[in-house]
């Protein structure tokens, strides 16, 4: 009997051995695609968008470098294909050009505070450097994503000066200090007709107590200081201060004030853009400012007390600002809120939110935490600050 042909062979299921081939060909393509469902690392899209990130602050300091960590979290977390190319301030705008920036699309995103858009609206500068109602800067982050403080920032942002952006707050700041002067400050007195620099509603408090403010971005400050343009000057930290070169130009550094009890930064895009990412990509933004806001918290811990011993090392005498003077501030403070939430409906809608909710949490607070001074003055040495 002549034997069939290999092509005419039948399997035992009816198939021919061609029709077999196929079906080998077909499974093997099936379980490829499986595996790359079941390993996504494996797939991974060779594009790549990458968005220009400008921070309001120089590339040599510390604010800087918080900027370039938020975005490290966000390239990292993408696996490559989103990255954020993190530029100092200058690079395309100047500092307080940064929000219209971000609004028109030359930007797609920055890091800033809301105090530099105080110009546009007051209100701006309560989302950053809040009054001092007892809280702290963790405490006002708590206002804005488990208060009302979130839906009042996109009401701004949104309703009354439609601008083309979405943001958060994020990075928790201590207490600034009042900041660099030719002499110590023992009396409020002293501010008067002073040339001092600062931002947001701080321009306005120094102003009640009599100083001449002018409000300039922090690469131009020591600059200012050293042709006599200014008489005193703050800007946040012992970090940035040192990084800056106040050193250079005062050796008196006053620390506490209420003039800027405690801060958050602000992460900005441009909205068009954003909302044309992918769900995951906007996920990744918006977790990675909790991330950062966190190690920020962290990382301070460890570089603003080096760098004040740093600064005591040049020769800079460091003084805690009086209580009379902290008594005054908080006097002007009465004054500038309520002829401002007069003015400003928004804004006396956002003070009374936040409070409400400063009143709740420093409350609560005060009855459970213990008091501090007095364990670190029984073990460290640490008398009470003041």
């Amino acid at each position: 009997m002549k034997r069939k042909s290999l092509s005419q062979e039948k399997t035992v299921s009816g198939r021919s051995a061609g029709s077999r081939r196929k079906f080998l060909k077909a499974a093997t393509s099936a379980a490829t695609a499986g595996a790359a469902l079941g390993f996504p690392a494996i797939a991974t899209s060779q594009t790549q968008t990458t968005w220009r990130f400008q921070s309001t602050w120089p590339a040599k300091d510390i604010f800087h470098e918080y900027a370039q960590d938020y975005a490290r979290r966000v390239n990292e977390m993408s696996g490559g294909r989103f990255k954020l190319d993190v530029l100092p301030a200058g690079a395309v705008v100047g500092a307080f050009g940064m929000q219209d920036a971000v609004s028109t699309g030359v930007l797609e995103g920055g890091h800033g505070v809301c105090a530099y858009w105080y110009g546009k609206n007051k209100a701006f500068s309560l989302f950053g450097t809040a009054p001092s109602f007892g809280w702290n800067a963790n405490e006002l982050l708590g206002w804005f994503y488990y208060g009302d403080g979130e839906k009042l920032y996109n009401e701004l942002l949104n309703d009354i000066l439609k601008v083309n952006v979405v943001g958060w707050l994020t990075g928790p700041m201590p207490t600034q200090p009042l900041g660099w002067f030719k002499k110590q400050v023992t009396e409020a007195s002293q501010m008067q007709k002073m040339k001092y620099r600062t931002v947001g509603l701080a321009a306005d408090l120094m102003n009640e107590m009599g100083a001449a403010v002018t409000i300039m971005a922090g690469a131009d400050i020591v600059p200012a200081m050293d042709r006599g343009v200014l008489d005193a000057a703050e800007f946040n930290n012992p970090s940035s201060d040192l990084a800056l070169g106040f050193p250079d130009v005062s050796k008196v550094y006053m620390v506490q004030s209420f003039h800027q009890d405690m801060e958050c930064f602000e992460i900005i895009f441009n909205k068009g853009k954003y909302n044309g990412l992918a769900k995951e990509q906007q996920a990744i933004l918006k977790y990675a400012c909790e991330a950062a806001s966190a190690d920020m918290s962290w990382k301070l811990q460890k570089r603003y007390p080096e760098d004040l011993a740093k600064i005591e090392k040049a020769g800079v005498k460091v003084y805690e600002t009086p209580k009379s003077v902290l008594e005054a501030q908080l006097a002007a403070w009465d004054k500038i809120l309520a002829r401002l939430s007069a003015e400003n409906k928004f804004f006396g809608r956002v003070i009374e939110s936040q409070k409400a909710w400063a009143k709740t949490v420093a409350g609560f607070m005060g009855q459970f935490e213990s008091p501090r001074e007095l364990a670190a003055n029984h073990f460290l040495g640490l008398k009470k600050v003041g």
